[in-house]
């Protein structure tokens, strides 16, 4: 099981931090990663993090402005976004993959949780 939090409305240029809390045997040896969508779009890939959290993964539209790190011992991962854009507006959704290293593959995540919304003020 997933749960995501710390979604909320934020002015351009503020920062947001999310938090997602697995539990059970979902993710101890698996990569976990954040998507998003956006009203009308489909789900896209924001950033992964392999499963020693050494490794990491983000989308050409990050551009530096989010980081994704985890806590193995709280089988916890975050995603710090900083600089937010009205553009990043959406439901975040963390999720795990099958594969122990970072992916951009939608497909080998198999475990989702329920999201958080992300709105960002112009």
């Amino acid at each position: 099981q997933l749960q995501a939090s710390g979604g909320g409305l934020v002015q351009a240029g503020g920062s947001l931090r999310l938090t997602c809390a697995a539990s059970g045997r979902t993710s101890s040896n698996n990569a976990m990663g954040w998507f998003r969508q956006a009203p009308g779009n489909e789900r896209e890939f924001v950033a992964s993090i392999g499963w020693k959290g050494g490794s990491a993964k983000y989308a050409d539209f990050v551009e530096g402005r989010f980081t994704i790190s985890r806590d193995i011992a709280k089988n916890t991962v975050y995603l710090q976004m900083n600089s937010l854009r009205p553009e990043d507006t959406a439901v975040y959704y963390c999720a795990v993959s099958r594969s122990p290293v970072a992916t951009m593959t939608t497909t080998t995540y198999n475990y989702w949780g329920q999201g958080t919304l992300v709105t960002v003020s112009s």
